[in-house]
């Protein structure tokens, strides 16, 4: 079994700082060519930050200069730096990759989560 296993999550004033990891747990590796979504409730599970093999990053309009997404290869592990946080941050964040060992996924190997949530 091998799965992604998000952590960092937890309750701040808008104007704060969390720092999620996104670990591979499990018999194998998985790529760190990784994504953060983000579901708030009510809403549609939405794209927030990509990180390819080579570094390169991409991020939703509503987190730019707010949030970083970075990489360690040695820990096998992805992480998104979120600072100054909103309340409209608040959301269930998921890590997602689709390449874990030698098996490809197209839907993705997801984590189960993790809660932020951001108090005005």
């Amino acid at each position: 079994l091998v799965e992604l296993v998000e952590s960092g999550g937890g309750s701040v004033q808008a104007g704060g700082s969390l720092r999620l990891s996104c670990k591979a747990s499990g018999y194998t590796d998985c790529s760190t060519d990784r994504s953060w979504y983000r579901q708030a409730p009510g809403k549609e599970r939405e794209f927030v930050s990509h990180i390819d093999s080579d570094g390169r990053t991409t991020y939703v309009d509503s987190v730019k200069g707010r949030f970083t997404i970075s990489q360690d290869n040695a820990k096998n592990t992805v992480y998104l730096q979120m600072n100054s946080l909103k309340p409209e941050d608040t959301a269930l964040y998921y890590c997602r990759t689709n390449l874990c060992g030698l098996w490809y996924r197209a839907g993705g190997y997801w984590g189960q989560g993790t809660q932020v949530t951001v108090s005005s």
